[in-house]
This record gives structure tokens, sequence and C-alpha cells, in this order.
């Protein structure tokens, strides 16, 4: 029996930051890679849906998974010419980090509400993540922040769905 030396193999260096988002820095969505669309439903109707423009979408990959932020800013006719911002306070990957759970602030005005998206990652490479999510609110509490739907729109429930494509800037 003879014993055989293979060659050894470089290991590439370890990444920086979460293994399960881009490398390091700010991303942001350009406005047609960004979809935002605000649902209302009363029980199980749908009783408004409608498109939202992204002003702003950020993500903001740090080090450490509790200083990764990400930064929406939508605007649309439902919210009366108002802006709906949400900012989250930590990313947390689910699921074999096939998913990301994203607590945050939602707010149109007034007093910011707390809110979880969740979202599905579809494709992460080192400069990019497109992801696809949502989050699901009472009515009740969205009308804290001024949120109002015309009278003839009845909603007990407010879903807000979001696809976009981070990628760093060139």
């Amino acid at each position: 029996m003879t014993t055989e030396t293979l060659p050894t193999v470089p290991l590439p260096p370890p990444r920086p930051g979460p293994d399960w988002l881009p490398d390091p820095g700010t991303y942001t969505a350009a406005p047609d890679r960004c979809i935002a669309e605000l649902t209302a439903r009363f029980g199980p109707l749908t009783t408004l849906r409608r498109r939202l423009t992204a002003l702003d979408a950020t993500l903001t990959v740090a080090h450490d998974s509790d200083d990764c932020v990400l930064s929406l800013e939508l605007a649309g006719r439902p919210l009366g010419g108002r802006v709906l911002s949400f900012v989250s306070t930590s990313l947390t990957p689910t699921d074999e980090a096939t998913r990301l759970h994203v607590p945050g602030e939602l707010a149109l005005a007034a007093d910011p509400v707390p809110g979880v998206f969740g979202f599905r990652v579809v494709e992460r490479t080192a400069g990019r993540l497109l992801v696809l999510g949502t989050l699901g609110l009472p009515y009740r509490r969205l009308r804290a922040t001024g949120l109002t739907l015309p009278r003839i729109r009845p909603a007990d429930r407010i879903r807000l769905l979001v696809a976009a494509e981070f990628a760093c800037p060139a």
C-alpha cells in the first residue's frame, strides 16, 4: 500500500458579512426593477388592488446582520399623495437562507406601526439580490397612521407586496 499526496487547493478567503446576503455595501433597486402593490381585503374578498411607485428602495448590507437595513419609500394614488415608508430594524435568514425575516416600522405620516416583511430570496449573487415579499397588517392598525380608504372599499386587512432586484451601483 502506497500513500499518494494530492495537490492542495487553497480555499477562497472567507467573505466578510453574512453569507446569505450579497457582499457588504449599499444596494439600490431601480424604479423599473421594483414592484409594489397595495391590496385591501374584506374577509375573502379583495376590495382594492393598486400598484405603488417605488421612490426609493435601498438595502444596506453590513458585516453584522443586526446592522443590515432595508428601506422602502412608496407613493401612489391610494395613499392620497403621501409617502409610505418602511425601515427595517434587522434582517434574519430562515429556512436555510431561502427566506428573510425583516421586522421594521411602517409609517405614512404619523406614528409608525411595527410590521414584519417575509421575503423569499429568488436569486443571490455577490453583487445582486432578487427578493419577493409580503407584509400584512390589520387595516385598523394602519388607520392610526393616517391611511384611509374610500367608504366603498371596506377592508379588515391590508397587504403590501414588494418584488425588488437590489444591485450594487456601478
